[in-house]
């Protein structure tokens, strides 16, 4: 049988915990026999938990032996991991254990220095803070989980059960996993990634900024088909110094801002209305829906049509 510790940390995010151990405890074989042996292992004893103390049965001695190892996330990423749960980890990584981190767990995995020169995720919010502390580690935003072979890491606490059933599919198949996904009462796969998650904000302008009062008009009329030159005359500038001035105040150019908030426009609609794709294009400012459905797709991870399905209140 295949063991699955789960290294709790103090401070551990109590879901980060629960999701692993709740799908795989729900994996059988097509015979009816679990497919998983799962232990609970921490540094001490008691690991707080937010609102609750867990009691761990195994210390780190139980993860040498485990065929993969789950690193869920705690309250403080940036907290320096203790050395001998990296030296811990770093053994099993030299035994051949497969690693997965969920959420923020990505710091503790790319402390041990396993994941350098490796494409990692988290969860979005994190990832810029992951890729200042470890820039030896490649952070993807954008996808709910990353597959290095050995070493994999998924977002947010939710992409930790899109992460487990690509794991048991891998063990087991596709019709344990789909059998252990009905059980959870979700998809055995997610339409789209992290990046549909992600509030698209627009670059900032300074306190103060001379562009203000030129972002609010483009943000007004994004609907329009703006072309550099109307917002230069617009802004009473030639075309080359609004260019300039606009990446010194926002750091991007006049026209990907504009994408953008048609983008954020084209959200909003998909959110709050029933509209059309082909009137939402109008709407929005997109030059044609085909032209809309590639740019949300790059932009957001995932069509109009499944955003709508995911956000719609």
């Amino acid at each position: 049988m295949h063991t699955v510790a789960v290294l709790a940390l103090d401070q551990v995010i109590a879901f980060d915990l629960a999701a692993p151990i709740e799908v795989f405890s729900r994996t059988r074989l097509p015979d009816g026999r679990p497919a998983y042996r799962l232990r609970i292992c921490a540094p001490d004893p008691e690991v707080g938990a937010g609102p609750f103390t867990l009691r761990a049965p195994y210390g780190l001695e139980g993860l040498a032996d485990a065929d993969t190892i789950i690193v869920p996330g705690t309250a403080d990423p940036s907290r320096p991991v203790p050395e001998g749960v990296l030296r811990a980890l770093r053994e099993a990584a030299a035994n051949g254990t497969r690693i997965a981190s969920v959420c923020v767990g990505a710091f503790v995995l790319a402390a041990t220095g396993l994941l350098d020169g490796l494409r990692a995720t988290t969860h979005w919010l994190a990832a810029a803070q992951l890729a200042a502390l470890h820039p030896e580690v490649t952070v993807d935003p954008d996808v709910l989980y990353v597959d290095n072979g050995q070493f994999l890491t998924s977002a947010g606490a939710a992409a930790a059960l899109d992460l487990c059933l690509h794991m048991i599919r891998k063990d087991h198949g596709s019709a344990v996993a789909a059998d252990t996904a009905r059980l959870s009462v979700m998809p055995l796969e997610r339409e789209g990634g992290q990046a549909q998650f992600i509030v698209h904000e627009q670059p900032p302008a300074p306190a103060g900024a001379t562009m203000e009062p030129l972002l609010r008009w483009m943000e007004e009329h994004c609907d329009r088909e703006l072309s550099l030159e109307d917002i230069a005359a617009h802004a009473g500038t030639s075309a080359r110094t609004l260019n300039r001035r606009f990446r010194e105040q926002t750091g991007t150019t006049p026209l990907q801002w504009l994408h953008r908030a048609r983008v954020r426009r084209a959200q909003y609609l998909l959110e709050s209305t029933s509209h059309s794709v082909d009137r939402i294009t109008v709407q929005a400012g997109f030059g044609s829906p085909t032209a809309f459905r590639e740019r949300f797709k790059r932009v957001v991870g995932t069509s109009p049509q499944a955003y709508r399905r995911a956000f719609r209140g």
